[in-house]
Order: structure tokens, then sequence, then C-alpha cells
């Protein structure tokens, strides 16, 4: 029997069309990632003392970075060991520490860094931001503020919800 040319490209091509639809394509290694802490500035201590509601609003703010980021798909998202998160609590605060958050990530071996800090004017006027290193090449690789208009629960978490989904991960939510 004798092939035409023709037929046998055709063939081929439907065949490799197939086959990339077919085979999954090898799955992209996601990021380890650790979020090391957030934090409040609060620039008026004196005249409004940082409260029981701000504090819990930080652990919101992680939690809620650190799902949307493992729900995504591109990150593995990993603990602090209490241990470690004791030692960061008791020292400098992060981004103001000379580069420990680099060795806090190379002792956790993951790939990237995270912390968030919250700036508090006034109950009025608040600026959340959001700051990511690589651990090897040590660098920071995203640095984003975005303010927050109100002292509650829900501009807080809108806050960090609008920098994950139109900064860090655009296009996903």
């Amino acid at each position: 029997m004798n092939s035409h040319p023709a037929s046998v490209l055709a063939f081929v091509v439907i065949a490799l069309v197939f086959a990339m639809h077919v085979i999954p394509a090898a799955a992209e290694k996601k990021i380890s990632i650790v979020l090391l802490g957030t934090h409040l500035q609060n620039d008026n201590q004196i005249y409004e003392p940082t409260s029981d509601a701000e504090r819990a609003r930080l652990e919101k703010v992680g939690q809620a970075f650190t799902e949307q980021l493992a729900n995504s798909g591109q990150f593995d998202v990993r603990s602090v060991p209490q241990t470690m998160s004791a030692k960061i609590t008791a020292g400098q605060t992060l981004g103001e520490c000379g580069g420990c958050e680099l060795d806090y990530g190379a002792a956790l071996g993951v790939d990237a860094i995270a912390w968030i800090n919250v700036q508090k004017v006034s109950n009025l006027i608040l600026n959340l931001n959001v700051y990511i290193a690589d651990v090897k090449s040590q660098k920071m690789t995203f640095v984003r503020s975005v303010d927050i208009r109100g002292n509650t629960d829900e501009s807080w978490i809108r806050s960090i919800n609008y920098v994950v989904k139109n900064y860090l991960l655009p296009g996903q939510g």
C-alpha cells in the first residue's frame, strides 16, 4: 500500500493535536511560601491604643491571604513552627530587621517569604502593605500597598482580597 505524503502529514498533525489535549502537561512546581507574620504599626498608639479587634483583624487578614494563595494552586503555603514564630515575635519588626526575614525563610526551607504590615494613621485612614521576597535570590518579588478607609473587619478583609485578586493573582477570581 502506497501512502500519500499529505495523508501521512495530516495523520501526524491530528495525532499531535490529540496528544496535546489528552496528555496533561507537566505540572508546574508550586512555590513554597510562608507568611512570617502580620504587624500593626499604630501611629497614634498614645491616643488610640491598639484594640483587641485590631489584633483579631491582623489574624483574619493573614488567614485570608494564606487561604487565597493556597487555593490558587500556585503556592504551597507552609506554616511557621511555634518556636520560630516566638523568635519572630520577640525580634525586630519584619521589614526593619536588616534581612532577618530571608534568614527565617532559609531556615524554613521555603522558596518565598511574605509578611503584611498594616499602618494605622487614624481610625479613618489605614494602609495595608504586602511584601513577598524570593529566599534564594534575596530579592523582593512583590510589594503592594492599598489604602483602607475605615477601621472595620470588612474594610481590612476587602483590602487584602483586593491586593491578592488584582495584583498578586490577577485573573483568578
